[in-house]
């Protein structure tokens, strides 16, 4: 009786998170701009001459800090004259992002096609401003993976978590921004405060890459395989209500004042007053031409999942890491290597290559379940040789904006350099979730100048300043653990105000998060990590 009794509540339940089915015109198919369209653009026309110049390569430039990236972005939206498509995982309606919606609506008012897709896990769609803009006659939002996205939000998301589980814990974590089929934003930030140096309580140290030529192409045709998957539903299906025309005039003053009280103090204004077309003919924007690879999952990975599924953003960065003769540098916020990760790794410095991994350290980490799963591969990490720094939750120093603010920083770069030569840059985390589960996406630039680049900020960032150190104990230091009524095996060494500074357990994490990462330790949770 118990077992009919459970089996009854399971298809009950089942039945509260059916969606209803989509008919041609609730779904309808788009694509981006045609090669010769995106060409005709103002800025495929700019680009058409450095891009012949440049045979079979495409220009690229890292945007290092927030203010950069925010800027970028919005001078991105200002730029497109005929579409304007945004993919994220997280897409917050908060200070910077109503400002960069803010731009989408422009864009929108002058004619562009906007299409954004953000996934289901982050996305608030009972929220006002995106609700409104959807109803805007040249934007249309669309869900990806929708699991709650319905008048009873809590609770059907709460089932879900429980009926299916496999869905809920796979989503689309790709990361991209284009504008006319010419230039593409891709990398590890999503929309929010915390992307962009504007958040109060935590700021995310990221790292994105403007791509203007060939590779934009290829950028887009991925956004069109996910835009039209069956997985990406319709905000207009799951939220039926349309806004008037009164009510979307009132939201775009809304976002008028917004902008005009909000883009100076965030810094949002520089790159708007030269147009992004006039910089490139101007050769002001500081592109690097060099050959490129775009390296992404299919939507099939979580529409459709398989065992025999093998993750091209992570296949490729594998057979990259093979070929490394001298370096392989990884920064991975979110690192669980497992026993096959420490095999490669100690595999390439027992040939001599230098493996030096950055993550967070327990103290700096939004996510205590993942630096749980990562803590227990530092000792074998560390006995083949691999060199491990752990980002410390240094006060944000790049902020001159909100006054008064205590925010703590959290490292969130995605980046791989082989022999300072390639550099891999996009949304993969060094982790079973970004191999199994999400969708990825991935640049692969084989572009020394760039390389190196990333290779100096990992040089800057690993310095005892900014991250700790971990290394295995000493024998002498073990002897002074025991003395102190402590035992680890690790040591993490910084410095502050010059002075050295050493640790025998995970710095300033706190009581709370070693208490956290305890029972995650004990919980089975090793695939979802």
């Amino acid at each position: 009786m118990r077992m009919v009794w459970l089996s009854a509540m399971v298809l009950l339940l089942g039945a509260c998170v059916s969606r209803p089915p989509l008919s041609i015109d609730e779904r309808p198919v788009t694509h981006a701009l045609s090669t010769a369209s995106a060409a005709a653009t103002p800025l495929g026309r700019v680009l058409t001459a450095q891009e012949q110049a440049h045979p079979g390569q495409s220009g690229f430039r890292l945007l290092i800090n927030g203010a950069e990236a925010l800027q970028m972005r919005i001078a991105l939206a200002r730029a497109a004259t005929r579409t304007l498509d945004l993919q994220y995982y997280i897409a917050d309606e908060d200070t910077t992002g109503k400002l960069l919606l803010g731009s989408a609506l422009y864009a929108a008012d002058h004619g562009v096609r906007v299409r954004m897709l953000v996934d289901d896990l982050n996305f608030k769609d009972v929220d006002r401003v995106m609700a409104a803009l959807n109803s805007h006659d040249n934007i249309e939002i669309r869900v990806f993976n929708p699991f709650g996205s319905t008048p009873h939000s809590m609770l059907e998301r709460t089932t879900n978590l429980f009926t299916r589980i496999d869905a809920f814990t796979r989503r689309m974590h790709n990361k991209a921004m284009i504008a006319d089929n010419q230039l593409s934003i891709v990398g590890g930030r999503n929309l929010g405060d915390q992307y962009f140096s504007a958040s109060e309580t935590l700021q995310f140290r990221d790292l994105d890459v403007l791509a203007a030529g060939p590779v934009t192409a290829l950028v887009s045709a991925s956004f069109d395989d996910y835009w039209n998957s069956s997985g990406a539903w319709p905000l207009r299906a799951l939220r039926r209500r349309t806004f008037s025309a009164s009510e979307i005039s009132a939201m775009r003053e809304d976002l008028r004042q917004h902008w005009r009280t909000n883009a100076e103090p965030y810094n949002a204004k520089p790159l708007n007053a030269t147009p992004l077309a006039t910089q490139i003919r101007q050769d002001e924007l500081g592109l690097t031409w060099a050959p490129a690879e775009l390296k992404v999952d299919s939507p099939d990975k979580i529409n459709r999942p398989s065992k025999q599924y093998v993750s091209p953003p992570m296949q490729r960065l594998a057979e990259l890491m093979q070929t490394a003769q001298r370096e392989f540098l990884i920064t991975s916020p979110y690192f669980v290597p497992h026993q096959a990760g420490v095999e490669q790794l100690g595999a390439l410095t027992a040939r001599g290559v230098r493996v030096a991994v950055l993550t967070n350290s327990l103290a700096a980490t939004d996510a205590v379940a993942v630096q749980a799963g990562y803590s227990p591969y530092r000792v074998p990490l560390l006995e083949r040789g691999v060199e491990l720094y752990e980002f410390k939750p240094l006060q944000q120093r790049e902020r001159a904006r909100v006054a008064g603010s205590n925010s703590r920083s959290s490292l969130h770069a995605k980046t791989y350099v082989i022999d300072r030569k390639i550099l891999v840059i996009g949304s993969m985390n060094l982790d079973p979730r970004s191999a199994y589960l999400n969708t990825e996406l991935a640049l692969v630039i084989h572009s020394p100048a760039l390389a190196t680049e990333v290779a100096r900020l990992f040089e800057t960032v690993t310095t005892p300043e900014v991250s700790y150190r971990v290394t295995l104990a000493s024998p002498a230091e073990r002897v002074r653990q025991l003395q102190g009524a402590t035992r680890s095996a690790l040591i993490w060494t910084d410095e502050e105000n010059g002075q050295v500074r050493t640790y025998s357990l995970d710095p300033h994490a706190g009581f709370y998060r070693n208490v956290l990462t305890g029972l995650f330790l004990l919980l089975p949770l090793d695939s979802q990590l």
